[in-house]
């Protein structure tokens, strides 16, 4: 081929992928759908009991600790809802930050790191590398109780200090995460784990074609499919909340019964801080906070999504056929059945999570260089879609509140040290709808 037809070529190829590139930015995310939240309530099918240990459960995940009940020495925040409370109690991150206000809170002293912001994304910080370069990947506080003097405690006498982020961030050695959404979590942990093998199995050369695998996270110890978090490392609620207690409060329980920072002059509590009160008059009295939060996340009930906005029911329904058409429920299965559960609310019912809850590899774009249980450095649970249009936030870290730019980020070639992302060939699909595919997908994703 003579030189100056392979320079055209090349000249239409570019304009190609520049008109492509600017088309697809061309529909707009409709933003955080309004109206009632649709969530935060329990099912209501609950017989009575059930419904009292979904209601002592809300008291304690809205309660905020202090002191004396053993929050600290280093923590996040001072009680779960303020984590997880868009678009209701149960949520996740809010639009203002408690974390700005509870960092100087009762004479606390602690100075705001700098990616924790008033209107920014509620953040819990990791590691990645520990200074002698081995794997670090835990969280790492953001704030101690020195100074704190509250109505349960004095911490004035502590002398614990926090971490240097200015130097860590200036290291990029900092990953963030932000509150996973707990609405339909009793639903998700009923899911068997056959249910979800077979699933990730189905449909191989289809998934194959697209450049998809994905893999199940699993326990360590029994080979059990785990689910819950970011990459999918915790069993099941019970631990999700005895490990969020422990590293996002400070607060010591039967699970996770070791103080995280054992400094003497930091302890204001008996340990470990929370446990069974084996003489409580009443069942609801006698289980610990831990378990309350667990039966709150297990019977609160999934998202309800909208069928009418944004964009009109017609937009909504041809979003959903795109969805499924580029490959997206690949992925974001749009339903799983549970198995059976002593609770009839969550016994044989369709839970329309939108996601498989396994394990992908979604290249160097997304990458936290964090391992946890199986994941990989470069793994992510498939985020559950159910109750998206209400959020604000997107992506593991809260990095945008564009569904534009949180699709696009789903694509990410390969490097040196990851490999390309499985969602690749998808978004180039979807990519490839016309401006008003496009927009009917975000108008079907904000419907949920």
């Amino acid at each position: 081929m003579e030189a100056h037809q392979l320079l055209r070529r090349a000249v239409w190829a570019g304009l190609a992928a520049a008109a492509l590139a600017t088309t697809a930015h061309a529909q707009v995310d409709p933003g955080v759908r309004g109206g009632d939240p649709g969530a935060g309530l329990p099912f209501a099918d609950l017989t009575d009991n059930e419904h009292s240990f979904f209601e002592v459960g809300l008291e304690d995940f809205e309660e905020a600790e202090g002191v004396g009940e053993g929050m600290g020495p280093r923590f996040n925040l001072d009680g779960c809802a303020g984590c997880h409370l868009q678009p209701a109690v149960g949520g996740t991150s809010p639009s203002v930050n408690p974390q700005v206000g509870v960092a100087t809170a009762f004479g606390a002293q602690n100075t705001v790191p700098s990616f924790i912001t008033l209107n920014g994304p509620v953040r819990e910080a990791r590691f990645k590398f520990n200074p002698d370069g081995s794997r670090d990947g835990g969280v790492h506080a953001l704030f101690t109780i020195r100074g704190r003097v509250d109505s349960t405690g004095d911490a004035s006498s502590c002398n614990a200090v926090q971490d240097d982020f200015a130097r860590e961030v200036a290291r990029n050695n900092v990953i963030f995460r932000i509150p996973t959404p707990t609405f339909g979590a009793g639903l998700m942990e009923m899911i068997t784990d056959q249910t979800l093998i077979n699933n990730v199995n189905a449909s191989p050369n289809t998934k194959a074609a697209l450049g998809i695998s994905g893999r199940l996270n699993r326990n360590g110890n029994d080979g059990t499919v785990s689910r819950f978090g970011w990459k999918a490392q915790n069993q099941s609620l019970l631990l999700f909340s005895g490990e969020a207690y422990n590293v996002e409060m400070g607060i010591s329980n039967e699970l996770f019964q070791v103080e995280r920072d054992q400094n003497p002059r930091c302890q204001f509590a008996s340990l470990p801080n929370d446990v069974t009160n084996v003489d409580g008059p009443l069942p609801t009295d006698t289980v610990s906070a831990v378990e309350k939060f667990a039966f709150f996340m297990r019977f609160l009930a999934p998202p309800t999504p909208s069928t009418t906005s944004p964009g009109g029911s017609a937009s909504i329904s041809r979003g959903r056929a795109n969805f499924t058409a580029v490959g997206c429920g690949l992925c974001h299965t749009p339903t799983l059945r549970t198995g059976t559960s002593t609770v009839a609310a969550l016994s044989g019912k369709d839970a329309n999570l939108f996601s498989d809850l396994a394990l992908h590899q979604m290249g160097p774009g997304l990458a936290d260089n964090v391992l946890q249980g199986a994941a990989r450095a470069d793994e992510f649970r498939t985020a559950p879609l159910w109750g998206l249009g209400q959020r604000i936030f997107f992506l593991h870290d809260g990095r945008t509140s564009d569904l534009r730019a949180a699709i696009a980020a789903h694509r990410s070639g390969g490097n040196s040290q990851f490999g390309p992302s499985e969602a690749n060939e998808v978004v180039n699909r979807y990519n490839s709808l016309s401006q008003g595919g496009r927009q009917d997908v975000l108008n079907f994703l904000r419907s949920l």
